[in-house]
């Protein structure tokens, strides 16, 4: 465990360093000067869609053609400055901003720390929002009907974006991703690029990465982070001022849990009930009870309670009551 004094003097000298850090510059966005081809994009990117679609029930091939027809493969601007590869506009957006002129001028886009979390928040924007729900009973392998979904929902206003979408997977075969097996948590957890810092007279195992750009988030009220490359609960305890048991229990895991990148870290206690208005949620895709508890922000043993009887692993179209 960390000596929380020296922990708070190091964070404090640190944060004063006259020079701009580079300890979000992860390994997909440490190259952002360079233009991608197509084929290096998707190459780069694969892997993250495949996750997306197990864990939210978008075909992955739909993620990357949108990733690259709205990004230009990686080289546009809103890519490389405001790490957005999915044009999504600001919306209620409290987060960093970025203004470029699109169907009007100097129009108000979102803004990412890295690209990952872009991909991340292209997921949550679909899967909460009422006007897209209608793909979410689509069949997996069904890029055609995702496409056409997105231009009716009204995604982008080019009146040809559905074929766009469709040509692009088609001549890359990126449907083939539509079929891939989830990619296994290990496969990406490896430790971004940048300065690792290690505290004097601390074991040789207290080696972590301290990142002061970090986006606090909030799911029916509560606090969250998105977890990064390289990421470990003890890690990100560590970063934050918290013991490493406080955030499993948070977020309802063993202390031995691992961290895939891309998931929910809640820093305070869940909620009991959800949000008013939302008295149930029916999943799309299987996944576990814990798995609709980090996305609605309640805690494990609370939909137990409400859920009596329930398997904690759930078929796709399960009704969980939420309040």
């Amino acid at each position: 465990m960390l000596n929380p004094s020296l922990y708070k003097a190091f964070c404090i000298v640190f944060c004063i360093l006259p020079v701009k850090t580079a300890f979000s510059a992860l390994p997909v966005s440490s190259d952002w000067t360079e233009n991608l081809t197509r084929e290096q994009y998707i190459a780069k990117y694969k892997d993250i869609a495949v996750g997306q679609m197990h864990r939210y029930g978008i075909p992955a091939s739909i993620i990357l053609a949108q990733a690259c027809l709205e990004s230009g493969n990686g080289n546009s601007r809103l890519a490389k400055e405001g790490n957005n590869h999915f044009g999504i506009k600001c919306h209620n957006w409290e987060g960093d901003r970025i203004y470029h002129d699109d169907d009007s001028e100097q129009e108000c886009f979102r803004k990412y720390r890295i690209p990952e979390e872009s991909f991340y928040d292209h997921s949550e924007f679909l899967r909460s929002r009422p006007r897209y729900s209608d793909l979410f009973l689509l069949d997996r392998t069904d890029y055609r009907g995702w496409a056409l979904g997105l231009k009716k929902a009204g995604y982008a206003t080019n009146p040809q974006y559905a074929e766009l979408l469709i040509d692009l997977i088609e001549k890359n075969n990126l449907h083939l991703y539509d079929t891939y097996p989830p990619v296994p948590a290990a496969d990406h957890k490896t430790i971004p690029e940048g300065p690792v810092y290690v505290l004097p007279d601390t074991p040789g195992d207290a080696v972590f990465i301290i990142s002061v750009e970090r986006r606090v988030m909030q799911t029916n009220g509560k606090r969250y982070i998105l977890s990064a490359p390289g990421d470990t609960y003890r890690s990100v305890a560590a970063e934050l001022g918290h013991f490493t048991g406080e955030l499993t229990r948070f977020n309802d895991v063993p202390r031995d849990a691992e961290l895939a990148v891309g998931e929910k870290v809640y820093l305070e206690r869940k909620a009991r009930k959800g949000p008013a208005g939302e008295t149930s949620r029916t999943t799309v895709v299987p996944e576990t009870l814990h798995d609709v508890s980090q996305r609605t922000g309640i805690r494990l043993e609370s939909l137990r309670k409400l859920n009596p009887g329930m398997e904690d692993r759930l078929g796709a179209g399960t009704v969980v009551r939420l309040r």
